[in-house]
């Protein structure tokens, strides 16, 4: 019982933190979460706030990184108010979303562990009586998944770069982490400043997209929603860990939920769909962010080619951050077809110009399909024009207004 004095002192904070906690109108206190989310992060190294002359480095190096891709885009800037993160603004400045993204599959978490705990099984006279119980339990449910979301959250914090690393968005400000910067630097031999330039590009270039592409941010996060929706608990396997667990091993409790092993899909069309939508937009956005910072870095960067391989082996292979998104939402955030994306991009961009790529982003229905990422060309030598009006158009409706 009494180990590893550390250990003990991080599980004794989580459970202060969970009973200090108020109680939350929603399946999750976000409170407790992000304060669990700290510790965590304050637990690996700490997190020492940024010093002035980092934040100057990190402000100047997204405000050139967004001058270079003028040449680059005509998409405008999307960098007003550039900023240098600890982790645990990270968190802090995030939370909203996560929160958005968190709560259909928290909600189910919470519901099946209350009546788990609880009264299931119970006569329905009983589970009448049990009614203030009940609610206890479902508080206790809470907690325990918002303990294990604010865990995700600080593995999270101490492997991001930005405000953009998982393709969502995730913030309105773009921003980069100088510990992140750091860990991202670790074993490679390029200048501080190339590398450091290299990733205000992508921070700058996704936030281009995010902020001047209307419908891109309802599409994805509106997509990860439907998906996880769609997400059940599997509740034999989570009786089972429960029946299992050890009240006096801090260390049971607190793995409990982890691994994402609870949370399984929905094998239905719907779920498919959803899945394949938000692939093929994850796809297409990192393969135009790789574009045009390919594109912004030459001649610049002597060290781009190289670093942009290492970002797409990063986020192509995954690892811990996208096993914890696993955990957090029941999905691997992971584009499948970076390279399929990138290569119709280029070629979009050789054939119509980059007013003519970047033209596509102006509606959804202009957007390339999964189809497309298997033969570009085909999209590439497509029709180059397309009337927007015709989108507004009632089916069966001809051009001149007649009717089918």
């Amino acid at each position: 019982m009494f180990g590893n004095p550390e250990q003990m002192a991080a599980a004794m904070r989580q459970f202060a933190d969970m009973l200090s906690a108020p109680q939350s109108s929603g399946p999750v206190n976000w409170d407790m979460a992000k304060n669990i989310a700290r510790h965590a992060v304050l637990a690996e190294g700490g997190d020492p706030s940024v010093m002035e002359g980092e934040r100057r480095q990190i402000v100047d190096a997204l405000n050139l990184a967004d001058l270079w891709l003028n040449e680059a885009t005509t998409l405008p800037s999307g960098v007003s108010n550039p900023q240098a993160w600890s982790r645990s603004e990270w968190i802090e400045k995030t939370t909203p979303v996560w929160q958005k993204l968190c709560d259909p599959v928290a909600a189910r978490m919470v519901e099946t562990m209350s009546g788990t705990l609880g009264a299931s099984g119970l006569p329905a006279e009983a589970q009448a009586m049990a009614g203030p119980l009940m609610g206890m339990m479902k508080q206790m449910g809470g907690m325990m998944v918002g303990q294990q979301i604010g865990q995700a959250l600080g593995t999270l914090a101490r492997e991001v770069i930005g405000s953009t690393d998982i393709g969502l968005p995730l913030s309105d400000t773009a921003a980069l982490l100088p510990g992140g910067v750091a860990a991202f630097s670790e074993g490679l031999e390029t200048p501080a400043e190339e590398i450091r330039l290299y990733l205000a590009l992508r921070e700058a270039a996704h936030h281009r997209l995010f902020q001047h592409v209307p419908w891109l941010r309802g599409h994805l996060l509106g997509t990860v929603e439907e998906y996880a929706r769609g997400i059940t608990v599997d509740v034999a396997a989570l009786e089972d860990k429960l029946r299992a667990v050890d009240v006096n091993n801090p260390e049971q409790l607190q793995e409990l939920l982890s691994g994402g092993d609870l949370l399984k899909p929905e094998e239905t069309e719907r779920q498919k769909a959803a899945l394949v939508r938000l692939e093929t937009a994850l796809a297409l956005v990192e393969g135009w962010v790789s574009t045009v910072v390919d594109a912004a870095a030459e001649g610049k960067l002597p060290s781009a080619a190289a670093l942009g391989e290492t970002v797409r082996r990063r986020r192509a292979t995954g690892g811990p951050a996208e096993l914890t998104f696993a955990t957090l939402v029941g999905l691997e955030l992971r584009p499948r077809r970076l390279r399929e994306a990138a290569t119709l991009w280029r070629s979009l961009g050789a054939e119509r110009g980059l007013d003519g790529r970047d033209a596509v982003w102006r509606h959804p229905d202009l957007m390339p399909t999964p189809a497309d990422l298997d033969d570009p060309s085909r999209f590439v030598k497509g029709e180059a024009e397309f009337d927007l009006s015709m989108l507004d158009e009632e089916p069966g409706e001809k051009p001149n207004g007649d009717t089918e």
